[in-house]
């Protein structure tokens, strides 16, 4: 038997006002887009902005149903929309805020796992390492240079 060790490298912002401001111009778009989100369940809003490489900013949000499976991370529902009306061009960067409407959100969240798996298609798609920013309503705020960090053992098309 053989143990590897995988690693992973984050850049955590203690505040939104550490980020660059472009990036706090993305995350605003994200927070606007997440107090739109259909979460009438769960009472959890994600929102997501996307900045394609073109210049470009997408917008997504979580979108509930009473059927649970057939509902939509904030992620996915931009990284979709990307994909239909922009194909070809690169997601650059990835801001994305969740808040509850239970309590207060202090913590960063980061995407699910099915999101995780969508947005790494996407990056091994482009080539090109998609930075994704996250945070809770307000607080700290974590950087990952590219989806790797956050999954870093991706299935992909390679093993079909």
């Amino acid at each position: 038997m053989k143990e590897i060790e995988i690693k992973s490298t984050l850049q955590v912002y203690d505040s939104f006002d550490e980020l660059p401001k472009d990036i706090q111009e993305l995350m605003h778009k994200s927070m606007s887009i997440r107090d739109k989100a259909y979460a009438p369940y769960s009472e959890f809003l994600v929102g997501a902005a996307l900045l394609l490489e073109n210049g470009e900013v997408v917008l997504g949000n979580n979108q509930e149903n009473a059927c649970y499976p057939s509902g939509l991370c904030a992620e996915r529902t931009a990284i979709y929309y990307a994909g239909a009306n922009y194909p070809g061009i690169p997601i650059v960067k990835m801001a994305l805020t969740a808040k509850s409407l239970k309590y207060q959100l202090l913590t960063p969240t980061p995407p699910c796992g099915a999101c995780r798996q969508a947005i790494g298609e996407y990056e091994l798609k482009q080539e090109v390492p998609i930075e994704i920013y996250f945070m809770g309503e307000t607080g700290k705020v974590v950087k990952s240079k590219s989806l790797v960090n956050l999954l870093p053992l991706t299935f992909d098309s390679s093993y079909l």
